[in-house]
């Protein structure tokens, strides 16, 4: 079984625990449960199942029972917060405690790099200007943002992608893509994109003001069922696939540009909402 820290799902944590027990003895999931002081013979499964959440108690009698101490257990209290939180910014919060207890004791989370380049809207940018940019210092390549950053911000993020691998130095101290990518369990992955997606839509307000010939903006406002979305998020993907293509064989790269494909919802579900007050 993997150690602690290479977990960010608490669930995930608890059942391999279980199916590790399971492959060495007789062990049940009305084992398991006793053993946490638990009147219901079942209640791990069903939290390991996402049926259920762990209370504060349940936490520590669950940690206990899988014979965590020190900062294994402090780890999993952290992931459990993570798992449960209800909010992005909880969430967020959780995830840095489970960064930092992994970073003192000398053990990297994959999802780390990938939860810190998505963090903030530089990251990205700062990793497609660089190599379009050679000998130019933070400094010049701040100025080149739209949006209002500092030379420090711009160096603190060349550290991180360069640390990282997703930007090499060259032997002449140019920078150059790798081909490296960061990969990190989905729940992980969702939180770091939605942060980033939000930044970007902050962005794309102030571009409006920009030439018409810079910038390109559109929408369309319409009624769809549930099976004209998936039908048009599945073309929205082929979409981004081809305009990703297209750009990847630009040999002559001038600017760096986002693209936000936004499809989101304005009203409730008409039908659901009938039936809640049937």
């Amino acid at each position: 079984m993997k150690t602690i820290i290479e977990y960010s799902d608490f669930r995930k944590f608890m059942l391999d625990y279980y199916e590790e027990r399971k492959r060495c003895s007789a062990f049940t999931w009305r084992e398991f449960s006793k053993i946490a002081g638990f009147t219901s013979s079942s209640y791990i499964k069903v939290v390991c199942d996402g049926k259920s959440k762990l209370s504060k108690i349940g936490i520590e009698r669950v940690a206990t029972a899988m014979g965590l101490s020190g900062f294994e257990l402090d780890y999993f209290r952290a992931m459990v917060k993570f798992g449960q939180a209800a909010s992005e910014d909880a969430k967020k919060a959780a995830y840095r405690d489970m960064l930092a207890i992994a970073k003192v004791h000398k053990v990297r989370v994959l999802e780390g790099d990938l939860f810190a380049y998505y963090d903030s809207w530089r990251n990205p940018v700062v990793r497609e200007l660089a190599p379009l940019m050679p000998g130019a210092t933070p400094g010049e390549m701040a100025k080149m943002c739209y949006n209002l950053t500092s030379a420090e911000e711009v160096r603190e993020s060349l550290d991180f992608l360069t640390k990282t691998g997703l930007l090499k130095k060259t032997a002449n101290g140019n920078f150059k893509q790798s081909e490296a990518s960061v990969k990190g369990s989905p729940d992980a992955t969702r939180l770091a994109l939605r942060g980033m997606h939000r930044q970007m839509a902050e962005l794309a307000s102030p571009a409006l003001e920009l030439p018409k010939d810079e910038r390109n903006f559109s929408g369309v406002t319409m009624g769809v069922s549930r099976e004209t979305y998936d039908r048009i998020v599945n073309l929205l993907d082929e979409f981004r696939s081809k305009i990703i293509a297209i750009a990847a064989e630009d040999k002559n790269i001038e600017q760096v540009y986002r693209l936000n494909l936004q499809f989101f919802p304005l009203t409730k579900n008409i039908k659901e909402n009938k039936n809640e007050k049937a």
